[in-house]
């Protein structure tokens, strides 16, 4: 991957150039090995894959351009993962990427081609006050206080300081997080992620021998579904569809949620991380805030939450979030993750969610599990 942050002196070409060429060295593969391609971006335009792959001089091969909001670069894995088990292909590249410093920054735009949506957008509706919403309900039924959310925050963040590729590298104290510029009550601003980011991230996948690592990882399983309509229930803290998505990926790999060593998940606002806790089986229902304050997700703990970063401090281009969520798991699995390094991990899961749409819980969400 590409370090997240703003590259205004590059453009979309190039950081795509740098993932994948970078992932195809890294695997050992040549671009003539490539026999699909999967390109994930949502603000990026018509047929960018092969606009980018074009200047990169792979041409030929059936490549697919995926947009499915945050959750692009994940459910374009899932669809290469599909692809490889049928046996269409031996050999694929996913990659992400996002310039979202071009937007002009300020909050993502909710989905303008939805009647609904949009009249909630109207009155004032953005993803940081839907957030907030949550995260002032959580509190409310959880007896906390903002610090907890704070907290997330603060172990994300220290996690981002040791990651060379984040966007954002210097650890805050609690009073820092608190006190940071009002968004949206509870959330400051520290507890949300940059929106102004570019990057780029890609894998290679295949069904060969890989020759290049001797800790080859497995995608274990790979799980993607979309939210059901919420009729006469709307239960803001309810994270069924990323519960219903793990329950499959965990179905899918016969791993136990107690065996799993690391996850990165889609921590976009601080409160998300918590309700995710419970909704990935990392602990028990209303005891996410006790699994956090206990340094159980921190670096060290027994299962590490974004050791990348997260959203929160890595960054979150959106094509290429989910695609990054698997390097860094790879990373840790190969012991290749310099200065935030997980002891003797063996199994890892990313998440990603994506799209506010008026009605449903979320758009999508991708949950994959990982292992060597």
């Amino acid at each position: 991957m590409t370090p997240f942050g703003r590259h205004n002196a590059l453009s979309m070409q190039d950081l795509a150039q740098a993932a994948v060429l970078g992932a195809l060295k890294d695997a050992g593969v040549r671009k003539d090995d490539v026999q699909a391609i999967y390109a994930a971006n949502v603000y990026g335009g018509m047929v960018l894959g092969q606009v980018l792959m074009r200047d990169m001089g792979i041409t030929g091969p059936a490549l697919y351009n995926v947009e499915n909001a945050c959750a692009s670069g994940a459910t374009a894995v899932h669809l290469a993962c599909q692809a490889l088990r049928l046996g269409l292909y031996e050999t694929v590249v996913v990659f992400g990427v996002e310039q979202l410093t071009q937007l002009g920054g300020g909050t993502i735009p909710l989905q303008r081609n939805d009647y609904k949506t949009e009249l909630y957008a109207s009155h004032g509706m953005t993803l940081p006050t839907v957030y907030a919403m949550r995260g002032t309900r959580y509190l409310h039924e959880r007896g906390e206080t903002a610090e907890l959310l704070a907290r997330v925050a603060v172990k994300n963040r220290a996690h981002g300081a040791r990651n060379p590729l984040a966007q954002q590298r210097s650890e805050v104290t609690l009073e820092e997080v608190l006190d940071s510029r009002p968004v949206a009550e509870p959330l400051t601003l520290l507890q949300c992620c940059p929106s102004a980011v570019d990057g780029a991230a890609a894998v290679v996948l295949t069904t060969r021998r890989p020759t290049q690592h001797s800790a080859a990882v497995r995608i274990l399983a790979s799980a993607v579904q979309s939210g059901y309509q919420e009729l006469g229930c709307d239960d803001i803290l309810d994270a069924e569809i990323t519960a219903r998505t793990a329950r499959l990926a965990y179905e899918q790999s016969g791993v136990d949620p107690k065996d799993v060593n690391l996850v990165e998940l889609h921590d976009a606002f601080t409160i998300a991380e918590l309700l995710y806790y419970e909704a990935l089986q990392l602990t028990k229902p209303g005891e996410g805030g006790e699994l956090l304050r206990s340094g159980a997700t921190a670096l060290g703990g027994r299962v590490p939450v974004n050791p990348s970063g997260g959203l929160l401090a890595k960054g979150h281009p959106l094509g290429a979030t989910g695609v990054a969520q698997m390097v860094e798991v790879v990373w840790q699995l190969q012991n290749r993750a310099d200065g935030r390094q997980i002891e003797n991990a063996k199994i890892g899961l990313t998440q990603c969610t994506g799209g506010g749409i008026a009605g449903v819980d979320h758009a999508a969400s991708s949950v994959h599990i990982l292992g060597v």
